[in-house]
């Protein structure tokens, strides 16, 4: 019984996926692009703050007979803290913002629709088309 339900786990599992799918348009390929580059910023994030937090667990611990450091209000480690995750955030922002000024080009659309929001329901006016409905 248990290899029949692990099995079928492993079956519902198959499918499962993490990432987004890349996109069929150049806008939404712009979109996943930066999905991927915002994620390895990330992951390259994450591995050196885990990295230098073990590295200090391990070779600072007190069986080995460290003595904690004193740079209590230390002018450097203040301005570091403050002016690296700015640098990131720029970093971030400058990609991020060359994708939404390519989503909201609006220059030379190939269809204009209209869509209407209401409280239970949403109006679709196809521009130029004669074609509206409702759903």
């Amino acid at each position: 019984m248990g290899f029949l339900l692990l099995s079928a786990i492993s079956q519902a599992n198959a499918a499962w996926t993490v990432n987004m799918a890349p996109g069929a348009t150049e806008v939404s390929r712009s979109v996943f692009d930066l999905h991927m580059t915002i994620f390895w910023i990330c992951v390259v994030i994450g591995v050196l703050v885990f990295g230098a937090m073990f590295w200090s667990m391990i070779v600072h611990r007190r069986s080995t007979g460290q003595q904690p450091a004193h740079f209590h209000e230390s002018t450097t480690v203040e301005i570091l803290w403050t002016v690296v995750p700015f640098v990131i955030l720029v970093v971030m922002a400058v990609p991020a913002t060359r994708t939404l000024i390519h989503i909201y080009d609006t220059s030379e659309p190939e269809l204009d629709v209209q869509v209407t929001g209401y409280q239970w329901k949403w109006q679709y006016k196809y521009l130029g088309q004669d074609v509206e409905y409702s759903s």
